[in-house]
């Protein structure tokens, strides 16, 4: 079945703040082998202006992978996710996150297309500060593979 196209444009409520812990950066600065100070040392951080330790940054995948589950839970979606492979990620940054950062994330439905028996979904979520100050703009592409494949 393909993806229904009436989802194109479609936005989902605000989520909850999401708290950003320093120990939840450091664990996955240390998963991805990110091992620069600031990522680590809340005084490494400070000395290079920010308020405490800052995240790497894909770490907004913490947040958005969870936040994405309004729109993949969706049946009308019509999507499989026993057949998605990840096909792209981008982020385009207002500022870092911060440890102490509450954000919260708004996602939206860009694009749905198909080629070559496959469906092709691209999210995009705008996440914020829980005061709405802009953060990143984190965009996904998910490929859902042709069920012939």
């Amino acid at each position: 079945m393909p993806l229904d196209p009436s989802f194109i444009g479609r936005s989902w409520p605000p989520t909850e703040p999401y708290l950003v812990g320093r120990e939840k950066i450091r664990e996955f600065a240390r998963a991805i082998g990110a091992t620069d100070a600031e990522y680590h040392d809340p005084e490494a951080a400070r000395a290079i202006g920010y308020a405490d330790v800052v995240a790497p940054p894909t770490f907004p995948v913490v947040i958005t992978m969870t936040s994405s589950r309004q729109i993949i839970d969706d049946p009308a979606l019509g999507l499989d996710y026993s057949r998605v492979v990840h096909g792209d990620q981008k982020f385009a940054y207002t500022r870092p996150v911060v440890a102490g950062d509450a954000l919260v994330c708004v996602n939206s439905v860009d694009e749905i297309t198909s080629r070559g028996g496959h469906d092709f979904l691209t999210t995009r979520t705008e996440v914020t500060t829980a005061d709405g100050e802009p953060v990143v703009t984190v965009w996904s592409k998910l490929v859902q593979r042709g069920e012939d494949h």
